[in-house]
């Protein structure tokens, strides 16, 4: 969804397909890295193939944003799995939390085994074949989460699949009173508006990072709206550079992002 590739080879699920709209999953390669396709020009997740839990695309990235605000999350959660770049790189990198990953599509789930390294279920690593609708809407999953990253695309990449305020609503009650979810979206299509509309409504503050790659912007939205004057700007810069230094993501970027839209 991020950069268009023809995709160069289709890889066979081993396991048998249960429900027929699925889109089938396809590969390319290019420059040492990996993308997956849902038999579509249209990418949906890369890995660099000697760096496999590093978000290498920039959007994914800036999916992580919400670090500058959340030192040691607890519990996190990602909605559409990709290639697992997400949920590889929280599962490495913050050891004390609970990672969950939701995908409706079991061929997904299998290739990401496959051809991402994605690792096995663990006592801290759930990656579960459901819809993220109904993830959502589970009160089990109300008031648990630290950090929320959704990226839900389908193969024709004409925005995300779940978008209404109902949706909104419930992934914001999902969150724990200081949590934060971060959206993919394509800045120059009609459903961003619709989105950012319906985040609006759902969340205490929502803020948008720069556009990147071919169109897509991550919303940042708050459950409880946070500080974003010039002491607060130099608290986040603070902590940009010591995620840069443990991590090498670039959060001062993210800064300045935010920092532009005020």
């Amino acid at each position: 969804m991020l950069i268009k590739r023809k995709s160069i080879e289709q890889v066979e699920s081993s396991r048998p397909a249960r429900k027929p709209r699925y889109a089938p999953v396809t590969l390319s390669e290019m420059d040492g890295v990996r993308y997956l396709h849902f038999g579509t020009e249209w990418v949906q997740g890369a890995m660099r193939i000697r760096k496999p839990d590093w978000p290498e695309l920039e959007y994914a990235q800036q999916m992580m944003a919400w670090m500058l605000w959340i030192k040691q999350p607890q519990r996190l959660a990602q909605l559409g799995l990709g290639t697992g770049a997400l949920t590889k790189f929280c599962y490495r990198q913050f050891p004390q939390a609970q990672v969950e990953a939701i995908e409706l599509n079991p061929s997904v789930i299998t290739i990401c085994a496959s051809m991402f390294k994605l690792p096995p279920n663990d006592e801290r690593l759930h990656v579960r074949e459901m819809d993220a609708l109904d993830y959502v809407n589970d009160d089990a999953n109300h008031g648990t989460l630290d950090a929320l990253q959704v990226d839900l695309y389908d193969a024709t990449a004409r925005g995300p699949v779940l978008d209404s305020a109902d949706f909104y609503s419930a992934c914001c009650a999902c969150l724990a009173p200081h949590g934060i979810m971060t959206v993919n979206l394509f800045g120059d299509h009609p459903s961003y508006a619709k989105n950012i509309k319906a985040m609006k409504f759902a969340f205490a503050q929502v803020i948008c990072l720069p556009e990147v790659h071919d169109g897509n912007v991550v919303a940042i939205a708050f459950k409880s709206k946070v500080a974003l004057d010039a002491e607060a700007q130099t608290a986040l810069l603070e902590c940009a550079k010591q995620i840069v230094a443990e991590t090498k993501l670039p959060a001062k970027t993210w800064v300045k992002g935010i920092v532009s839209t005020l």
